[in-house]
């Protein structure tokens, strides 16, 4: 089983911090996961220029 790789995002909702796991055997990927904190929807965009430390956006599902 591939590491999972733990990133600090910032909610755009609530503006608070949450970690999110990354699996880097997935590649570049993009879904939807609920914020942590206050539970709306957020997509996050994950680019793995160099998989040990994961490039990772998120925006607000309905953008």
């Amino acid at each position: 089983m591939d590491t999972l790789i733990p990133v600090s995002v910032q909610c755009p909702h609530c503006w608070q911090y949450f970690e999110a796991l990354v699996d880097p055997s997935q590649g570049d990927q993009e879904y939807v996961e609920d914020c942590h904190v206050c539970c709306q929807p957020l997509v996050l965009t994950v680019v793995l220029a160099e998989p040990e430390f994961p490039e990772v956006s998120v925006r607000p599902e309905n953008d």
